[in-house]
């Protein structure tokens, strides 16, 4: 399919990443990708119990959305190891990243996350986390990256983002431009980082910049408030980020997205409509909402009403689109 064949509808519903109830298709998720058309759907625990399960529930959604007429969606998890492990056992259980104290180690860990990720049908993996980890705070982020070296961290990355792709496995670095200074919790509420561009190039943008040359696939935006940078918007929302930084001066061509729009720094502090207005002007290509619930259909109509009443949204959203299926095309068969 080319983007030039997909109606308003469908534009939409590629922009959308969402999580749902369940561990088979059932009305609801059959609601999200026949009549919402979405592009992706997110795993959780409770999508999950055996192998089994997961390889057919991964083949009743592709196989529901090639019927609707839609291109197959990406089937995405969180599967860094340590405390960010949605597999548990029977599936290998993998140390965090805090843990892995050689290149050797993150590589052979990679290779078997890829492997049992492709046996039950998931497509692409919230991983690797690019962050840096400073060792003079309480780093919200400490036992989830490879630590505060931005090299180290550059190197382990890489690895784990080419043995998930040459295995077929999109890999999707996070969270740019880095949250490793942080200590509150974006799930809770709004970290503000109160430094310049200056210092975050100096550190925290090295280990993505790595990723970027090594042909990741996707990039996560953090939610958190970088005010010396956009004094008004949180990066999943702000175009001087996702746009400016991370696209123009930066050259990431590949697909953006959001961290879950449930997290409270979000959901605290905005409605879901202006949070997708936002996410429609900075050119950010997927809307990610991890939870079942009115948010995913209203966010849907938001895209849909820009749209239709906007041309220059109604470009900008084919663009996405574009984005999106090029990496469709080169991941996944149709």
């Amino acid at each position: 399919m080319q983007v030039s064949e997909f109606t308003p509808p469908q534009l939409a519903g590629q922009r959308l990443m969402v999580g749902f109830d369940g561990i088979r298709l059932n009305s609801d998720l059959r609601h999200l990708i026949t009549t919402l058309k979405v592009g992706g759907v997110i795993l959780f625990a409770r999508n999950i119990t055996v192998p089994e399960q997961l390889l057919e529930l991964s083949c009743a959604i592709q196989e529901t959305a090639r019927k609707a007429g839609m291109p197959p969606l990406f089937i995405a998890i969180d599967q860094e190891g340590g405390l960010v492990a949605r597999l548990k056992e029977p599936f290998t259980l993998l140390p965090g990243a805090s843990k892995m104290k050689d290149l050797n180690t993150v590589r052979r860990y990679a290779g078997i996350t890829a492997n049992e990720l492709n046996g039950v049908g998931i497509n692409m993996n919230m991983a690797p986390v690019m962050d840096i980890a400073p060792v003079n705070i309480q780093s919200i982020m400490a036992e989830r990256s490879f630590g505060p070296d931005p090299q180290r961290v550059s190197e382990m990355g890489v690895q784990i983002i080419e043995q998930l792709q040459q295995s077929n496995i999109m890999a999707v670095a996070k969270h740019f431009p880095g949250i490793g200074r942080t200590t509150l919790d974006s799930h809770l509420d709004k970290p503000t980082l109160a430094i310049g561009l200056d210092i975050l190039k100096t550190a925290d943008l090295i280990p993505f910049q790595a990723a970027i040359s090594g042909g990741v696939a996707g990039m996560m935006l953090s939610h958190i408030f970088y005010d010396q940078i956009d004094s008004r918007w949180p990066a999943s929302l702000s175009p001087k980020i996702a746009e400016r930084l991370l696209r123009n001066e930066m050259g990431f061509d590949g697909v953006v997205m959001t961290d879950d729009l449930d997290m409270g720094a979000i959901k605290k502090h905005y409605d879901i409509q202006t949070v997708v207005r936002q996410i429609l002007s900075a050119g950010i290509d997927i809307a990610m909402i991890c939870h079942k619930g009115p948010d995913i259909e209203t966010a849907y109509q938001e895209i849909l009403k820009s749209i239709t009443d906007s041309p220059t949204v109604h470009a900008k959203c084919r663009t996405s689109v574009q984005r999106i299926l090029k990496l469709k095309h080169q991941y996944l068969s149709f």
